[in-house]
């Protein structure tokens, strides 16, 4: 099943933050897109809550979208040390608050590089796993940015509208009664 959310119709960017259906079983929502993202929840992610099941609009597994609210600049770095698993990079000011392990450390600013995931942090440095072939070692100066876990950080869907399609693979008749979302205008 196909569908649609255009609530307000004009030119305002809208805010999808949660995807909620009417139904006598639970569905996965396969496809989910707008003009600006793509996502996508499985049947797992519904939870049943007063009838209805609920879910907060994820973004697929391994999307890394810069201009979204999950990236995040740390800054330059002041001193990268340490083997590749237990890689050592300092700044000269905190790394705040908002940062944590798990999340995903890149290096450079035109295209940044994946270095490896946070796996420990003090106030002015992170320790990441640096281990991985692919992985890009920052020096000293470089420009580090991190990005939180693209399904469980994900801040909703943002477009003008959002189209999603919906599967259920019961092998006995399945009843659909209503589809909702939360959607607000978005402040970017």
């Amino acid at each position: 099943m196909t569908s649609v959310f255009n609530p307000e119709p004009t030119l305002s960017i809208k805010l999808f933050k949660t995807l909620s259906y009417e139904s006598s079983h639970s569905w996965a929502v396969t496809d989910l897109n707008t003009d600006l993202n793509t996502g996508s929840m499985l049947e797992t992610y519904f939870e049943q809550k007063e009838g209805e099941w609920f879910s907060y609009i994820r973004s697929n597994a391994g999307t890394v979208d810069w201009k979204l609210r999950s990236a995040n600049g740390l800054g330059g770095c002041a001193t990268v040390s340490g083997a590749a698993a237990t890689t050592l990079i300092t700044f000269t000011n905190s790394i705040g608050s908002i940062v944590s392990i798990g999340d995903v450390v890149y290096t450079g600013t035109t295209t940044p590089a994946i270095v490896g995931d946070i796996v420990a942090m003090t106030g002015k440095s992170i320790t990441v796993d640096a281990s991985d072939p692919a992985a890009t070692i920052p020096t000293a100066g470089d420009m580090i940015l991190y990005y939180k876990n693209s399904v469980a950080e994900s801040h909703g869907a943002r477009g003008y509208f959002m189209e999603f399609t919906m599967t259920n693979d019961d092998t006995e008749a399945v009843e659909l009664f209503s589809v909702g979302s939360s959607v607000m205008k978005s402040y970017p």
